[in-house]
């Protein structure tokens, strides 16, 4: 490994994200130079059509390590000459790093991030039945995730209804057993709901708003919110409003950095200094 390190973020409206400081820092406590550099879709007025250039850029500046983000989770995996079997499983990648011979890597640290952070913040909610709402990159990671954590029953609601069907097909295979469903009306999937995951860029701060009206949060319902800039949510403002516990979206960002962070430099992180230091940053 070299002692200086390069990596990245590509996504759009990421100009907020928090992964520079908390992954170069992290880096400094164990003797390591690293520079992560932000590539924002947004920022340049580009679109996920340019994710080809950017990954062959990749390629021949040596990166060490990218984190891939919203919109180009599922658009990257073409990209990509192998996946590690939980991308495979996921059929999302958020996280790439070389192999050697020039070769690129794709993996998913989002399930991963999303079960360490909820098992960490909510230790003994209610997995009875959970409403998804988004199919996209974030939220395969978290259906994967919440399944093998032993949810009772996973109910799939996304705009784009096809996408909600093929990732409720995909789970009915093993580790989900036929226990993932898709809907079209996400009120009537939230009735006698144990717990919700939101899982699209609504909230985010380039996406501001609700991403379904407040009425429909009660409790004893919980709360998880994949969207961590803000921190603090509109979604998540309401649910607390309504009495839910809630799940910010920095717990599973710090559970996701953590293992990108060993998959960069092959070294241990911190758990709890990461975890203090993206506090202190988002505070």
């Amino acid at each position: 490994m070299r002692s200086s390190l390069l990596c990245g973020l590509i996504g759009a409206g990421i100009q907020g994200s928090l992964s520079p400081a908390l992954q170069e820092e992290e880096a400094r406590h164990h003797g390591l130079r690293l520079h992560y550099q932000l590539i924002d879709l947004d920022a340049s007025r580009r679109g996920p059509d340019v994710l080809p250039a950017l990954i062959e850029a990749a390629r021949i500046m040596r990166f060490d390590g990218l984190n891939i983000t919203y919109p180009c989770k599922q658009a990257v995996i073409p990209l990509l000459d192998a996946l590690s079997p939980e991308a495979e499983a996921i059929g999302a990648v958020n996280t790439v790093v070389p192999s050697g011979g020039g070769r690129l890597v794709g993996h998913n640290t989002d399930g991963a991030g999303w079960s360490w952070g909820f098992r960490r913040a909510l230790p003994g909610a209610d997995l009875s039945r959970i409403v998804l709402l988004g199919a996209g990159g974030a939220g395969s990671a978290c259906a994967d995730a919440v399944l093998r954590l032993g949810a009772g029953h996973l109910v799939i609601v996304d705009r784009d209804a096809s996408r909600a069907d093929t990732l409720a097909a995909r789970l009915s295979r093993p580790p989900g057993g036929g226990r993932a469903s898709a809907s079209r009306d996400l009120r009537a999937a939230l009735e006698g709901a144990s717990g919700l995951i939101h899982a699209t860029p609504t909230g985010m701060a380039s996406v501001p708003g609700l991403p379904l009206p407040a009425e429909w949060l009660r409790p004893p319902m919980w709360v998880s919110d994949v969207v961590h800039v803000p921190l603090e949510t509109p979604l998540l403002q309401a649910a607390r409003r309504m009495g839910c516990d809630t799940v910010d979206g920095g717990h599973m960002n710090v559970g996701q950095a953590l293992r990108a962070f060993k998959l960069f430099t092959g070294l241990e992180p911190e758990a709890a200094r990461m975890d203090a230091h993206f506090r202190r940053l988002a505070s």
